[in-house]
């Protein structure tokens, strides 16, 4: 079996699977193709790629010769339909934001794993690509962030005088929202930390950051570490305790999302207007629509001396751990459809292959997404 690897389009850098990834595969008896320049920005040569036993060739070549097709993002309308029918299609592909691309893709007969959708269950987390590049945008809002900041982070005792600890607030504590605690610790910021689930209290305070609580939310528990709806009550006492610590913040990090819906909105404008000049934003959830009402995907906004920046691709600036850790995670799936012999065994009684299956046999299989588009 041929395992084809492409390049990803610009302005993405990172790669679906490194140099250092192909010998795990040659053991399983698997063969590896790869486009050319495919690794380039992530700092792995074509060479690199030839030397640790895969084959460089064509994006035509990739396509045509292999059985799965490794892509982090839509590889574009000319690709796909240019994929053989049977074919297995691998990547990030927010299904739940595309439906009607994902009917298409089933229309032409592809085989559709969004690994996205993975089930985040104790098993999984080796395969939980979510939870390994949100590691790193919360690591990279933190750093973007103390760059933009005009002033320090740690506090300073100098013969010019004191200059105080910036003050940085972190809204949502899963995966990156405790990533940038610790990045945000480890500059020397004090932190606050807010999240409707109770559950973190402990993990926040263990990195040495307050715990911002607002009594009453609801349960989160089963929410695969994202935010829920809550109540109209249980909004106004947030809004203004949020109010509360934005107006007292140097810089915020925002990162709460809801699968499948647009992400709530936490911060309003008048919020962003009781900030100081020269406060940052960093708003992970610009993608789904942000978490402040002047966020815009991909850009930076100033508003009275305050940056919002709306960047929901951090891991691309980290491109060759990202790609590191994205391809560990995909190898770790991959094992469980790929047999001794290296022949692929599609085993749809494993819940982790069911549950990141969006398309099989010419239709939309996953219950979610097929609710979507009927």
């Amino acid at each position: 079996m041929i395992i084809g690897v492409l390049k990803e389009p610009s302005p993405e850098t990172r790669v679906s699977l490194l140099p250092e990834h192909i010998a795990t595969l040659k053991k399983w008896n698997v063969e590896v193709c790869i486009e050319q320049g495919a690794g380039t920005n992530a700092f792995a040569s074509d060479d690199k790629y030839t030397e640790a036993g895969a084959v460089v060739v064509s994006r035509t070549e990739v396509i045509s010769r292999s059985a799965i097709i490794l892509s982090l993002n839509n590889p574009g309308t000319d690709t796909l339909a240019s994929i053989k029918q049977g074919t297995i299609l691998m990547g990030v592909y927010q299904p739940l934001f595309n439906p009607a691309l994902m009917k298409d893709l089933a229309q032409k007969g592809l085989i559709v794993f969004s690994m996205d959708m993975l089930p985040r269950t104790t098993r999984a987390q080796s395969m939980d690509v979510l939870s390994s590049q949100a590691n790193i945008a919360g690591y990279k809002a933190v750093l973007h962030a103390s760059d933009l900041f005009p002033k320090y982070f740690p506090m300073f005792m100098t013969a010019a005088g004191s200059i105080p600890p910036a003050k940085l607030l972190i809204l949502g504590a899963g995966v990156a929202g405790l990533q940038a605690i610790a990045t945000g610790r480890r500059l020397g910021a004090v932190v606050e930390v807010f999240d409707t689930r109770p559950a973190v209290k402990e993990e926040v305070m263990s990195l040495g950051a307050k715990f911002v609580e607002v009594e009453g939310a609801a349960d989160a528990s089963k929410a695969g570490g994202y935010a829920v709806e809550q109540t109209e009550d249980f909004m106004k006492r947030q809004k203004a305790k949020i109010a509360e610590s934005v107006a007292k913040a140097d810089i915020v990090i925002s990162t709460a999302q809801i699968p499948g819906k647009k992400a709530p909105l936490l911060i309003t404008t008048d919020m962003v207007n009781a900030m100081k000049s020269g406060s940052v934003i960093i708003d992970l959830a610009a993608a789904t629509g942000g978490n402040t009402e002047l966020t815009r995907n991909n850009e930076t906004v100033m508003h009275n001396g305050i940056r919002i920046v709306g960047n929901s691709n951090l891991p691309a600036g980290m491109p060759s751990d990202a790609s590191k850790m994205y391809g560990k995670n995909i190898l770790n799936f991959l094992q469980l459809m790929i047999t001794k012999e290296g022949q692929l065994n599609l085993n749809f009684e494993d819940d982790l292959v069911l549950g990141t299956c969006i398309t099989n046999e010419g239709q939309v299989v996953h219950d979610r997404i097929r609710e979507m588009i009927n």
